[in-house]
């Protein structure tokens, strides 16, 4: 080929690359503050954009951070290719954004720039570690609207696919999953999510459903990428599952000293021959007694030391046994939910201004509700159990493992806990609207509610009740459904809440009895107050009571009153 073809030839390969990652792109520039080019700042951004498309860049963990500069001139950047792509696509991707952002944001100093494979992004400010869930930041793509007359199922169906997905990132160290989940017989959904690796898990989480919420999840496929993180589905699949970057295989542990030792003496394949061998050869004047001895030296330390072993491992079993009594006992896949929830005391402490009066929200039939703020920005419900409630350590245990494994728009969403002492602390995702009685049995709220909200919250609550108890992957009986138990996001979308009384049911369970009634008198179905049976039938009944009290605005008498008048129940 001669010099002038093979000029040809990589000009048009450079061209086609080139193409293929500027195809789909978005640049956001900052102009809040800007720099000229003769200026410091400028020259540190030179250097880091050097420093990000080196060939010593981490192109095979698809991320890498870099800063340059002193104040305050400094400059701070990273890089994030998408999880499913090559160290080589992910080389191009990089190489071809340094030398695009100065173009498009010639003079600004904050950036990002969205592709198909990598995002790139810098700034005056410290973006390492820190989330930026900005959706005026954001890079979205919509298809073409679903075409089905389940719209509202296929929009829970995706929105709970989707949670699952950005639950199984911020827990996984690359911050990175995909996920897969059947819609009917013959349309599969496919799913994406990805944050920077250096976010906390919470911080993750928290960016990752700020995406999910920001897509229309009535599309065919969409998708929304944000400083921090970017989320993707689509009724295709399109990400290469055989290009996922998988963690290197545990190999097998070598057997120990011990098992060592032991083996040649207690394998069935020894022979008495082999074992006379042996002694032999232990003992070089071929002196079988002598022999023997040293045999009964070897193997009489060994024996002790194994009895001594499994002295001390019962006794410590039971010492941790008796522990295990005295807190929330979780095992197996619980432990693990457990692991991955346990926050931090002091930080709960401290976003709620050490539970400062001022940040108090309410009061439950088991504690206190603060609102809360971590140090990123995020806003929580802090519920802070009471000591001297009814909610012990089980219900705490059953109400961080069963709202864990939930995941609706219709339910409300479960953050973390904590354990400090007899402190018992649940960190919820913040609901601005309080709850559904505020706004129902007020004088002077309950005319902001008009017929069309009603008929909307009654709806996400049918759709939060239909999930508990058919479309999760548990069946879980709420046992104290109520308008104080329903609380309202900004757009008054229902959300359920307090699962501290929930019931989980096996695969063919339709009921239970138990002699221990709990919940609240008035929305109890007759054959659990009276005889403790409960089924989905009770939550059923519970929530005709509160349909009645949407519908007419009446609070449903106690069953306690002692006056002529009836609850609203029999009234009906």
């Amino acid at each position: 080929m001669s010099s002038r073809a093979s000029f040809i030839f990589l000009f048009l390969f450079s061209f086609l690359t080139s193409f293929r990652v500027s195809a789909q792109s978005k640049n956001v520039c900052s102009n809040t503050t800007t720099y000229s080019r003769n200026s410091t700042y400028f020259t540190n951004l030179k250097t880091l954009l050097s420093s990000l498309s080196s060939p010593n860049a981490s192109y095979s963990t698809g991320f890498q951070t870099a800063t340059a500069g002193q104040a305050p001139d400094k400059v701070t950047g990273l890089f994030l290719c998408q999880g499913d792509v090559t160290p080589e696509a992910c080389r191009n991707c990089v190489a071809f954004s340094v030398n695009d952002i100065l173009s498009r944001c010639p003079n600004e100093k904050e950036a990002v720039l969205y592709y198909e494979d990598c995002m790139l992004r810098y700034s005056d400010q410290n973006i390492i570690s820190t989330l930026n869930a900005n959706i005026e930041w954001k890079w979205r793509m919509l298809n073409a609207n679903i075409s089905t007359n389940q719209v509202d199922r296929y929009e829970d169906f995706v929105w709970s696919t989707m949670n699952q997905a950005a639950v199984e990132a911020a827990n996984s160290p690359r911050k990175f999953s995909t996920i897969s989940a059947n819609w009917t017989a013959l349309q599969t959904l496919y799913g994406m999510v990805q944050c920077t690796p250096d976010l906390r898990r919470i911080d993750c989480l928290s960016c990752l459903q700020e995406t999910i919420n920001g897509m229309r999840l009535n599309r065919i496929g969409a998708r929304l990428h944000l400083p921090s993180c970017n989320s993707r589905y689509e009724l295709y699949a399109f990400f290469n599952e055989t290009l996922l970057r998988a963690p290197p295989q545990q190999q097998a542990s070598p057997p120990g000293e011990l098992s060592l030792l032991l083996s040649p003496l207690f394998s069935k394949s020894n022979s008495s021959a082999t074992i006379r061998s042996q002694e032999n050869n232990l003992c070089n004047a071929g002196k079988d007694r002598n022999s023997k001895a040293l045999v009964a030296a070897i193997v009489m330390p060994i024996i002790v030391v194994v009895l001594i072993f499994i002295a001390g491992y019962c006794f410590f079993a039971k010492r941790t046994k008796k522990t295990l009594n005295n807190a929330p006992a979780f095992y197996g896949d619980d432990m693990k939910t457990i692991k991955l929830l346990q926050l931090d005391y002091g930080t709960i402490q401290a976003a709620t201004n050490n539970y400062s009066e001022k940040n108090k929200t309410g009061q439950g039939g088991f504690g206190e509700v603060y609102k809360g703020t971590f140090s990123n920005g995020t806003e929580v419900a802090v519920k802070r159990l009471s000591k001297s409630s009814g909610q012990g350590e089980t219900e705490f245990k059953n109400e961080v493992v069963v709202v864990a494994k939930l995941q609706h728009r219709n339910l409300v969403r479960l953050l973390g806990f904590s354990i400090e002492g007899e402190e018992r602390i649940l960190v919820y995702e913040y609901v601005p609207n309080k709850s559904l009685d505020y706004f129902l049995f007020d004088d002077k709220n309950k005319g902001q509610l008009d017929w069309t909200q009603r008929y909307k919250i009654i709806g996400g609550i049918t759709r939060g009740i239909l999930y508990l108890h058919q479309d999760s992957r548990l069946t879980i009986i709420h046992r104290d459904l109520k308008a104080s138990n329903v609380l309202l996001d900004a757009d008054m979308n229902p959300k359920i809440a307090d699962f501290g009384m929930a019931r989980i049911f096996g695969m063919d369970q339709t009921q239970e009895n138990t002699s221990r009634i709990v919940g609240t008198f008035g929305y109890m179905s007759p054959e659990y107050a009276i005889d403790g049976q409960y089924s989905m039938k009770s939550d059923v009944y519970s929530f005709g009571v509160l349909l009645l009290e949407i519908i007419s605005g009446r609070k449903n008498s106690s069953f306690y009153e002692t006056d002529a008048e009836l609850d609203l129940v029999t009234k009906f």
